[in-house]
């Protein structure tokens, strides 16, 4: 079949589009910035510009498609305005669709029982289904609760607060009931749907295999992890308070996690299985969920992300601070007059006699505060001034790869409550330049860990900005 995928630059639109190519589909993406999408690893995908809100855009994006699938949302532009946005891209692009001939429309809405209590959020979501349905257009409707896999926007939520806050203060919301549902039985239902005749004009229920609380998934994910934690429900904490703590301990920004925080005081679990009877989709278990999607981060596999559709935020030129998949990653990109062969030269020769090229004292001190407590200090040195190899140590810091000319990966064995790793990458970009990006990345344990790291912001940024720039000015000397 030709089939158009909407969010593509979402969640689970990146992870949909990958599974639609390996079933053979023809696959058309639409979004409207696509530059987004670029560098995805989707052979033969075709990227058009489409907004949902600019009725005149979606012409070419339907032309010629069978199936369709809608995965668009307004959740970034805020509580108050992203009701009505919902409404009109639904109603738009429904139309669109009908003009076209598509056969089918494949939507992923929000599960939640209608009545007047239901959040704004799910609300929302489930008017987006009637909006499509309106035109006209044959609409396959599913509705689901928290996603669990590795970069989903509740299942992060969950994750942070368990990882960082040993004893929580929790409100009313973490007794409410849910039905969790693995994101690759989410992905697998999608695709099932795809052409199924008695999947036209109908709305599906789908849940996995347990109904939980919040706080419950909380401290399953505590299970899996082996971690100890407590929960102590309050009856003050309103979803304002609730968000202005999820804003500090998470990644999510409050005005997003406000808008969750709030549908979590609704109960979405599922009343009608003729999902599970149709499809017949396997149910993955939420502590399975769970281990799948701790294992991807682990291995650095994770899709597809939450932030991935989120707009950027204004950062300082050549340095970006970012948290994802429970790792926070300070990045500082360079612009070097000299090759990509001279950088390398010299980022691959830091430590040992050599140094750390800038603020050497507080690498020597950052080292004697590690002997003090019993790790491995500074004494270390490296094997050999010139060459490095995986396994090697540096220092404090152990070789975890090496790509001669391109990249270097340390991993740090100094004692810290976390795990952290320095990487160095550089590429050529002709005419005698490259483009060089140091990237310290931190894996906190726990809320001391957070408070390590951050505590430490200010010292990174005299630390790790010299030692860019010296590594800049050495290579461009030895040119």
């Amino acid at each position: 079949m030709k089939i158009l995928v909407t969010g593509a630059s979402g969640y689970i639109g990146g992870r949909l589009v990958t599974r639609l190519l390996a079933e053979g589909h023809q696959v058309r993406c639409m979004a409207r910035d696509p530059s987004r999408l670029e560098g995805r690893p989707w052979p033969g995908v075709e990227i058009v510009a489409g907004d949902a809100l600019v009725a005149e855009s979606l012409g070419p994006a339907v032309a010629g498609v069978d199936v369709a699938y809608y995965l668009i949302h307004s959740l970034a532009a805020g509580e108050g305005r992203f009701e009505d946005m919902d409404q009109v891209a639904a109603r738009q692009f429904g139309e669109a669709a009908s003009r076209a001939g598509v056969r089918q429309v494949i939507y992923l809405g929000g599960l939640g029982e209608t009545h007047a209590a239901l959040s704004k959020h799910l609300r929302s979501r489930q008017e987006t289904g009637e909006a499509l349905r309106a035109t006209g257009v044959a609409v396959t409707e599913f509705r689901a609760a928290v996603i669990v896999g590795s970069g989903s926007l509740s299942f992060e939520m969950i994750r942070y607060l368990t990882e960082r806050v040993p004893v929580m203060i929790t409100p009313r919301w973490v007794n409410t009931r849910c039905q969790p549902i693995a994101v690759r039985d989410v992905i697998a239902y999608l695709v099932a749907a795809l052409g199924h005749p008695g999947s036209l004009g109908r709305i599906f229920e789908i849940g996995g295999p347990e109904v939980l609380t919040y706080g419950g998934m909380m401290l399953g994910y505590a299970r899996v992890r082996g971690l100890w934690r407590w929960l102590v429900p309050v009856p003050v904490l309103t979803p304002r308070l609730s968000s202005y703590w999820v804003d500090l301990v998470t990644p999510i920004p409050k005005a997003y996690a406000r808008t969750l925080v709030t549908g979590m005081s609704n109960e979405v679990i599922v009343h009608d299985d003729a999902a599970a009877r149709l499809f017949g989709v396997p149910a993955t278990p939420y502590d399975e969920a769970v281990r799948l999607a701790l294992a991807r981060i682990e291995r650095g596999e994770v899709e597809t992300s939450w932030a991935d559709s989120f707009p950027s935020s204004p950062r300082q030129p050549g340095v970006s601070l970012e948290e994802r998949e429970g790792r926070v990653f300070e990045r500082r990109t360079v612009a070097v007059e000299a090759g990509a062969a001279a950088v390398y030269k010299v980022f691959s020769g830091i430590g040992g006699r050599r140094g750390w090229f800038h603020a050497n004292f507080l690498w020597h001190l950052r080292g004697l505060l590690d002997r003090l407590v019993g790790g491995v200090g500074m004494r270390r040195g490296r094997r050999d001034p010139d060459d490095l190899r995986p396994g090697d140590a540096l220092d404090f810091w152990r070789v975890e790869s090496v790509e001669p000319g391109r990249s270097l990966r340390l991993r740090a064995e100094m004692k810290v409550p976390g795990r952290a790793w320095l990487v160095f990458e550089v590429r050529d970009e002709g005419a005698g330049r490259s483009r060089m990006v140091q990237t310290a990345v931190f894996e906190p344990r726990g809320l001391f860990g957070v408070l390590y790291w951050y505590s430490l912001y200010p010292i990174h940024q005299v630390i790790f900005s010299g030692m860019a720039d010296a590594i800049r000015r050495r290579a461009e000397a030895a040119r």
